[in-house]
């Protein structure tokens, strides 16, 4: 937790030394440009996410009138939060940051890793891999079984294949039926009550 904090600290205070070695190194007005050029990308940058944000959030009532989850757009805007905050904080390095994640074309790659090595694996550990589908259906994995379910070996269960789908490879049937015959059951035919 102590190094989030310190990174939050320190990167917005090199971010403002760099800007302002670049700004004097060009000297035109020095001081002055640098303070223009930190406004004019904060009000570039907050009316791109203010269109970005209305376009999230119809696409997010459209998907919600469907019936349908509105996940991307919930991820849209809270990388949009942080664009703006990227782009409220002087700097070069923190407003390129900011206008990536403001610009659909470069957002949606970033929404994709978000899902794929932050989300999803999040709620596979609170919902013990519930949400990727890797679920035991019977028994209990031993660990040799779980090792080859994730390393991708013939012998486990991995996502695409449950523990009750043993058979998935053979020619038989993945649901065994077992037919019992008529002395297998018990049947009491007397109507004494």
């Amino acid at each position: 937790m102590l190094r989030w904090i310190l990174a939050l600290l320190v990167i917005p205070f090199l971010d403002a030394v760099l800007l302002a070695v670049v700004v004097t190194q060009y000297d035109p007005l020095s001081w002055v440009g640098m303070i223009a050029l930190v406004v004019l990308t904060g009000l570039v940058g907050m009316l791109l996410v203010r269109a970005e944000g209305r376009r999230t959030l119809r696409k997010t009532q459209r998907s919600l009138a469907a019936g349908t989850p509105p996940t991307n757009q919930l991820l849209d805007g809270a990388l949009l939060i942080a664009a703006g905050a990227f782009l409220l904080t002087p700097g070069l390095v923190t407003d390129l940051i900011g206008f990536l994640l403001v610009v659909p074309p470069t957002r949606i790659p970033i929404r994709m890793a978000l899902k794929r090595f932050v989300v999803v694996p999040y709620l596979d550990r609170k919902t013990d891999d519930f949400t990727s589908g890797v679920v035991w259906t019977a028994g209990f994995p031993d660990e040799q079984e779980q090792r080859a379910s994730w390393s991708g070996s013939s012998g486990g269960y991995g996502p695409t294949q449950t523990r009750g789908d043993e058979s998935a490879g053979d020619s038989t049937s993945s649901d065994d039926t077992v037919d019992l015959g008529e002395d297998d059951y018990s049947v009491n035919t007397d109507d004494t009550r």
